[in-house]
């Protein structure tokens, strides 16, 4: 299943990362949406880096890792790296420090590569392909990006069965594939619905990935500051609270961008249901505090794109990733279903037992 023809610009697989000219390219979100550049990778340690630089964050570091192992192949097959399941062992812990809090990628890249030990320790994949590494790559990745796929329309399936006919829905940051296409499926059911969409302080997801991508659309959608949620739930502007979720723990506790929590609370006081997307919960983390929370440089507060904004000599601090507690949470929404937090661990922890 191919669902690019129903995402926006910024999810189009070709339009995150790209193998071109022996270079692994990657789509630069940080000047979206003005302007529509790649970032040349060569290395592992280049494209690290470019994702701790917030090149791409959200889901895109999983697309990115996904498609270096392939380039990695390559040049593998060319003669340009090192024939060795070290090369990629290498590459899989290079890229899994760059953004901790996230563990998708980690875990997936960490999976494959586990594959392509086969590759090394078994001599009758070598003969099955004909000595094609590059072929026993793509083979890996396509089962994987098309379970994604599938496991992107299911979730989007679960998220537009909660939407109603004129409802406000309040997100936060860019909640990316399951939650732009519940909101694509429910446009095309003819629900109309309208998004608000913070800004996302310090770098403006809100402003410049998530408002552009569904207005891109035609989903009605409304730019506001970060604080603003609250009043609108007031206001009785906003029936549901969605975003995706970077993590989630064994005891439901939901990691997402900061900014999460303070919504999530007012949700609670207002009675709102919050959902949160996501595609994996991670069956290592047995509750919140096992979460490793990502504190970013509080200088980058300083600024506003590129701008300054207040004296440089003003100290900052700048988490980036809210806890929010399992009793804020109406329900996960994952590619098995829609659980309320506490039933997290029946569905994902047994399934490390089998």
């Amino acid at each position: 299943m191919n669902l690019d023809s129903y995402l926006p610009f910024i999810l189009k697989k070709t339009n995150i990362a790209r193998i071109e000219r022996n270079q692994l390219l990657i789509g630069d979100r940080r000047i979206l949406p003005w302007n529509h550049e790649m970032v040349p990778c060569n290395t592992v340690e280049e494209v690290a880096q470019a994702i701790r630089s917030m090149v791409t964050q959200g889901g895109g570091p999983l697309q990115v890792a996904l498609t270096f192992i392939r380039l990695l192949g390559q040049r593998i097959f060319l003669g340009e790296e090192s024939n060795s399941l070290s090369v990629f062992m290498h590459a899989a812990d290079t890229l899994a420090s760059a953004r901790p809090t996230n563990t998708m990628m980690a875990r997936t890249i960490r999976a494959v590569v586990a594959e392509v030990g086969r590759w090394y320790t078994c001599g009758g994949i070598q003969g099955m392909y004909d000595h094609d590494f590059p072929v026993f790559i793509d083979e890996i990745i396509d089962r994987y990006e098309e379970q994604f796929d599938r496991d992107y329309d299911a979730m989007s399936e679960y998220g537009e069965s909660l939407l109603s006919h004129e409802e406000g829905i309040l997100t936060t940051c860019f909640a990316e594939h399951s939650f732009i296409l519940a909101l694509v499926k429910a446009k095309a059911r003819g629900k109309e619905i309208a998004v608000y969409v913070p800004e996302t302080r310090p770098y403006l997801q809100g402003a410049r990935l998530t408002a552009p991508a569904l207005h891109e659309l035609g989903i009605t959608t409304y730019l506001i500051t970060d604080g603003m949620g609250a009043h609108l739930m007031q206001e009785g502007v906003i029936q549901r609270y969605l975003t995706a979720a970077d993590t989630v723990a064994m005891d439901g506790t939901v990691v997402n961008k900061v900014g999460t929590l303070a919504n999530a609370i007012c949700c609670a006081h207002y009675g709102i249901p919050y959902h949160a997307f996501s595609l994996s919960p991670d069956s290592s983390l047995l509750s919140g505090s096992d979460i490793i929370m990502e504190k970013r440089d509080g200088r980058e507060l300083l600024t506003c794109r590129s701008q300054m904004i207040t004296l440089e000599s003003i100290p900052a601090v700048y988490p980036a990733f809210d806890r929010v507690d399992p009793d804020l949470v109406t329900s996960i929404i994952t590619p098995k279903g829609m659980f309320p937090p506490h039933k997290i661990a029946d569905e994902y922890a047994i399934q490390t037992k089998r």
